[in-house]
Parts: C-alpha cells; structure tokens; sequence
C-alpha cells in the first residue's frame, strides 16, 4: 500500500544541503543575466522554481504494512522499502530492567516507521569499532529496522540479519554504513536491530540470581530480535526459513554464542562471522558467579549494599546514566564493576572453541574470516624477548622470523601484529578448521583491502574496515574520496555475501571463484591491498606463524 509522506529524514543532509545551495546558486545567476529590470520577475518565477523543486525532494512515496502487532508506514525510494524503529520487545526498563526482553503489545492505528529508534544507551567511543548514527541514545531501544524490494510484496525472498559491533558496550543499528539499501535492491529482506549494551545488557548479581534466564540479557534481546522475525518477517516478503545471520566483532562473538546455544536453534539456516574470534569468549572463562563479582562491586559504588529484592529495587530505580558511569571500548576491561558477556549455563554453556570440538553447534553453512590488520590486545613491550615471551621457551630469532622476516618491526609493532592473529585472525582459520572436520561446508575470507584514501597512514586493513565493503556504503565512510578501485572491491565482497544468502554459496557469476575451506589445502580467500583483480583463493601465506599460535592455545 503507498501513500505520499513527508520523509525528509531519508534524504542524505549534505545531497539536501548541495540542492538547496545549487537551486539558490542558479537563481543569483538569473538573476544577473536578466538585469534589475527583470529582477523582481525572475525572483518569484525563481523561488516558484526552488520551492516545488525542494518540495520534490522533500516528498517521497510511503509505503505501508501490517503485522502482528499492527500497521507500519515506511518509506520508499529508488525501488527500496525501509521500515525503521519497529518494536521488537517492550522497553526494558524500570521493573523491565534486567529482565528478559517481554513481548510487544499491539497497536491501535498507524505507526510511524521512517526514523531509526534511539541507539542503546552508552558512552560512545570514537572509530569504525563502533560507529554510531544521530538517532541518539535510551535505555528504550529495543528496535529493529527492515529494508526490502519494493515489489517484495506476496514474495519469499530471502532474509539477511546483521547484529552490530562494539565489543557489547558501544554500537547500534543506525549508522549509515549498515543501511540495508543495496541488499534490499539485490533482492533480498534486511534486517538490523539494537540489543541492550553495557551494564544494561550483562550484568549479574545475587539478587538476580535465581532467575532461569540470567545475566546475558543483550543476548537475550537477539534471541527476541530473531523470534520476532520468524513471526513477522512473511509480512515484508521475507522468507523465514531462509535466515542468514551476520555480525562484525561483538555482532560476531554474538553469532557464535547463537551457534551454539540451543536457546537460538532453528532461528536462522546459515551464518557470517566477520572478525569474531572463535576460541573464547570476549572476556575468556568468565562464568556467572565471577560476574557477580562486578555486579556487586558496581551495587557498592552505588552505596547499595546486600542480595534481597529491595537491593534489586534500589538497582532498578537507579537513573540510567548511572549504570553507563562512563563505561565504553577504552576501559571495558578495566571497569572492576562491569562482567560482559557471561558462561551462564544456558546461553553461553563454555568456550567456543570447546563447543566447536565437540560439534555441539548449528551445522549450518558458514562464512568466516578477518582483517589482515584486525585488532588484539597487546602488552606494552620495549623488547623483542617480551613480545614473544607468550610462546615460552622456543628460538625466538625462528619465531620472530614467521612474522617479521625483514626485521623491519619495532619490539610494539611485532607484539601488536601476534595479538590481533591471537585474537581474532588465528580464530577465524581454527573455526573453519574444525567446522569442516566437521563436514559443514565453510569459506574462509581475509580482508586485506585500505581505502586509497587511507593508505599514506594506514598499513593494513584495520579491525571493522570491511564493513562498508560488504554492505557497499563506501560513500556513507569516506564520501568523495572513495575511488573506482574501492568500489570494484566494495561491488565484490557485496556480492559474495549477497550469493551466499540467495544460494547457501558465495560464488557466482563474474566472480574469482572461492573454495570451502580444506585443511589439507589450508586455503582462503584473500581480498588484497591490490584491489578485486587480485582477489583469489590462495594457500594460507601465514600458515606458520599462526600455527605457532595454535600451539598455545
């Protein structure tokens, strides 16, 4: 159903602003050209001409829907729906704090779908880790947005579900690099939403304790996130038994706890792990009594002190800047009074690379991989010795050699390079290894791609880079310095993942071809600094060194 609506907020603001200005530009022109005789004729006909020019602009076609819950307008432009700030779960708030997320009451009437719902609420931290739209930010967010064809209507099209990063405190669904545009207009239903962050999201403590579902509540809003899709998700054209779900760093940590929590089985059929480690959770071993460790030295910063139920109520009541209390990427494994993410014993049940061991995952097709200059926590070092000291008693020439065969790293740069393989690249390459032990088809990537713009100051493809690439929104990251060699790149690595959500298959016509992942060939599909003429599947270069990491794991 469409209807005409005043969508502004869908217009980029620097095209608005060009518009208004090159409208305006065009008339001084006429103005000097007709003379002061002709000046007051050429100003209204002018501004006659601004005004419906604008208004032209300004007015975009709408587009309705209704759901389970009720009816939606959205908008429509260039052959894409977009549905935005949709309810998935009530506001997790006052008694709803720490709970998990409750079902959304229906509506009456139409309800407005054009604007992104607020962002979790945080401490927003600066990069591409963690990039944040201008939706603003409540501990009211639980929303999911939808982007499909515009003919998408009676279809089954398939289904793309992209949880965001920001290492579970910082991030949301609004920033204009995880538009769903260009998949809507390769013909497939988008999907983004916001879970709880921070304190908000994961957070333990005794009086919380008995509870059956506890602790992982950002977790818990994915779960909801999913279930709302399978219910309604037909109403967009999409088809629920054909869900691909995708995440970047914390969004990647998050696809593999859906892996393999039984909790989330049957919710989706295939899955993208861009930079999410593999082997351990984000903070390793912690379990949910150690977590209520922080919980309760949080409470005391807090002047609540004891485990009853008015505790719990002093807690809830507790203004929600409170619980943020400056918590954000900088200082998330510092903060002595926040956990993350937690080994509850129903979501997260142990480690990853326990549960890929032991096969206790969703044998679905999957995608895995990383930068080639992905982030890690290193030491601070001033020696070659300190860098390596991790490996123990080993050659410690040979082993700086795997990485460093020129010798051309500082003591820093070398123990920078093995802990982001440690954290996130050797990761990737042990997934892949043991889901196809496993016989579950895999691919596994590396992105090693900068930006032209970037490549005076950057070496290597930073952790989260590849995000634009895949959703190819290049525009939206470095607007006028994006090149043609970026968008040859961005074009690629789009269709890939566009391939693999139609087919279960990355492959496709045009395309290097890209091999699931073998060990005996080690193999992996490189994107490199050379651009998508030099995409190819190619024996792992860095077998060695990440071998040696292997070893200590």
């Amino acid at each position: 159903m469409l209807y005409s609506q005043l969508v502004i907020g869908e217009i980029h603001f620097c095209e608005y602003v060009q518009y208004v200005m090159s409208v305006f530009f065009l008339l001084f022109s006429l103005i000097l050209t007709h003379g002061e005789q002709g000046m007051k004729r050429t100003l209204i006909v002018g501004l006659g001409s601004a005004i419906f020019a604008l208004s032209s602009l300004a007015i975009a076609q709408g587009v309705a829907v209704t759901i389970g819950n009720g009816k939606l307008l959205g908008s429509q432009s260039a052959g894409v729906d977009a549905f935005k700030g949709i309810p998935y779960a009530q506001p997790p708030t006052g008694a709803l704090r720490w709970q998990p997320p409750k079902p959304v009451s229906q509506w009456q009437g139409e309800r407005q779908a054009v604007r992104y719902g607020n962002d979790c609420l945080q401490n927003p931290f600066p990069g591409d880790a963690a990039p944040v739209g201008d939706a603003g930010f409540s501990e009211d967010c639980l929303t999911l947005n939808v982007w499909r064809p515009s003919d998408a209507e009676g279809k089954s099209l398939p289904v793309m579900v992209w949880i965001h990063g920001g290492g579970f405190v910082n991030g949301g669904s609004s920033p204009t690099i995880y538009s769903g545009a260009e998949f809507a207009r390769d013909g497939v239903v988008f999907v983004s939403f916001n879970y709880r962050l921070g304190r908000f999201g994961f957070f333990a403590h005794p009086a919380l304790a008995p509870q059956s579902l506890r602790g992982n509540y950002g977790l818990m809003d994915q779960i909801a996130a999913l279930k709302w899709i399978q219910q309604n998700i037909a109403d967009f054209g999409g088809d629920a038994s054909k869900v691909t779900l995708f995440g970047e760093s914390a969004g990647g940590f998050s696809v593999i706890s859906l892996l393999t929590t039984p909790q989330a089985k049957g919710l989706f059929q295939q899955a993208i792990i861009e930079s999410g480690s593999g082997r351990y959770n984000i903070n390793p071993h912690l379990t949910y009594q150690q977590a209520e460790k922080a919980g309760l030295a949080f409470s005391r910063q807090q002047g609540v002190e004891g485990e009853g139920g008015k505790v719990l109520d002093a807690l809830r009541n507790l203004p929600a800047v409170t619980l943020v209390n400056g918590l954000n990427m900088a200082n998330m494994f510092i903060d002595k009074g926040y956990s993350g993410p937690m080994i509850d014993g129903e979501l997260i049940a142990d480690e990853p690379q326990v549960q890929f061991r032991q096969g206790k995952f969703a044998h679905i097709p999957l995608i895995v991989g990383a930068t080639n200059s992905d982030i890690g926590f290193a030491p601070r070092v001033s020696h070659y010795q300190q860098a390596l000291a991790s490996f123990g008693k080993v050659d410690l020439t040979q082993m700086r050699h795997h990485w460093d065969p020129q010798e051309k790293l500082t003591p820093q740069q070398l123990a920078d390079t093995i802990a982001s393989d440690r954290f996130m690249v050797e990761p990737a390459r042990f997934m892949a290894q043991e889901i196809s032990r496993q016989n579950v088809p895999v691919w596994q990537y590396r992105f090693g791609y900068v930006a032209e713009s970037l490549r005076k100051n950057v070496q290597g493809a930073e952790h989260a880079t590849e995000i634009p690439y895949v959703f190819d929104t290049l525009k939206g990251r470095y607007a006028k310095a994006v090149t043609p060699q970026d968008e040859a790149v961005a074009t690629q690595m789009h269709h890939y993942w566009v391939n693999f959500v139609k087919t279960g298959n990355p492959n496709g016509e045009g395309l290097p071809s890209w091999k699931p992942y073998q060990r005996e060939s080690d193999n992996l599909l490189m994107f490199p600094n050379g651009g998508a003429k030099e995409t190819a599947d190619i024996r792992d270069p860095w077998a060695m060194r990440l071998d040696a990491i292997s070893k200590t794991q």
